[in-house]
């Protein structure tokens, strides 16, 4: 027979379970890619109510392609499901864990309008995308599967954020992790990231903006308490540029490439417009520099 203690402690944790923030994790480099997974782990330990919806197969640099699902012609990555498993399909001991076999935009859509209603009860509160294998610095947001998921997110009314390392290459999850493992410092620097913005009030963002999000090599970065934030620009400006927003004594934003390219440990945080993949206006910077001051630094 339960006793009133065990019954408080059930109900505090279903109440811990309904309070919690709502997440849809996906990626482009495949829903068995080491970062993804030690990142959903790190997201969980902190309190998330969490659900990873990615591509079956590596689909880095596919942007915002977008396709059906099909039955898998092959296995999945890192022989993470069999030769002809379902389009789509979850880990048999985390049904937390699905894969699509498409698209990062499509794999996403599938998270936010299948799984977080059956999950969540409703829509996420914010998608994570990443950490991508690789930086995804200027131009290069145009192609990226990483970004265009989190852009795809934020078409569909959702929050996100595009996380991109420049440390790493393609590893399975069941793998030995790496030295210096910067699967796990990306993934304690996005849980921080996640952490400040999801503690303000909502709307976590303006609406059609995402947060595009690039960590430096980790060669002589080995703990993430060695990083510093720095809100950034995606590209550079020309002389027409419309001024950023003010901050560290300027109305110019460096460009996310020179924060990461700075000696040190500068992680780079863009304001960018999910339509066009561009830097979004100082009104939206402002906006977000509101939410992150607390964790933002200068170079």
């Amino acid at each position: 027979m339960r006793t009133f203690g065990s019954l408080v402690l059930i109900l505090g944790a279903l109440s811990s379970v309904s309070n919690a923030i709502n997440v849809v994790s996906t990626n482009d480099d495949g829903w068995a890619e080491q970062n993804i997974r030690v990142l959903f782990n790190d997201l969980v330990a902190a309190g998330y109510n969490v659900v990873l919806s990615a591509p079956a197969l590596d689909k880095s640099g596919t942007g915002s392609s977008d396709a059906p699902a099909t039955t898998l012609a092959s296995a999945c990555e890192f022989n993470s499901c069999p030769k002809g498993s379902p389009a789509e399909g979850s880990d048999a001991s985390n049904s937390r864990l699905n894969y699509v076999n498409s698209f990062p935009v499509t794999s996403v859509r599938f998270g936010i309008q299948t799984l977080s209603p059956q999950f969540f009860g409703g829509p996420p509160d914010i998608v994570v995308s990443g950490p991508n294998v690789g930086a995804n610095l200027g131009s290069t947001t145009q192609i990226s599967g990483t970004v265009g998921a989190a852009c795809e997110a934020v078409k569909e009314g959702i929050p996100a954020i595009a996380f991109s390392g420049s440390t790493g290459s393609q590893i399975g999850f069941t793998a030995a992790a790496p030295s210096p493992n910067y699967p796990s410092i990306y993934a304690t620097l996005s849980t921080t990231i996640t952490n400040t913005l999801t503690s303000t009030t909502k709307p976590f963002l303006p609406a059609g903006i995402f947060l595009n999000v690039n960590f430096p090599s980790t060669s002589s970065c080995t703990s993430a308490s060695k990083f510093s934030f720095v809100l950034s620009r995606i590209n550079s400006a020309s002389s027409g540029t419309p001024a950023d927003v003010s901050t560290c004594g300027t109305t110019r934003l460096p460009t996310e490439s020179t924060v990461v390219g700075t000696k040190g440990c500068f992680v780079s945080i863009s304001v960018g417009n999910a339509t066009t993949k561009n830097d979004a206006t100082a009104a939206s910077q402002a906006a977000v520099l509101s939410k992150l001051g607390s964790l933002l630094s200068c170079i």
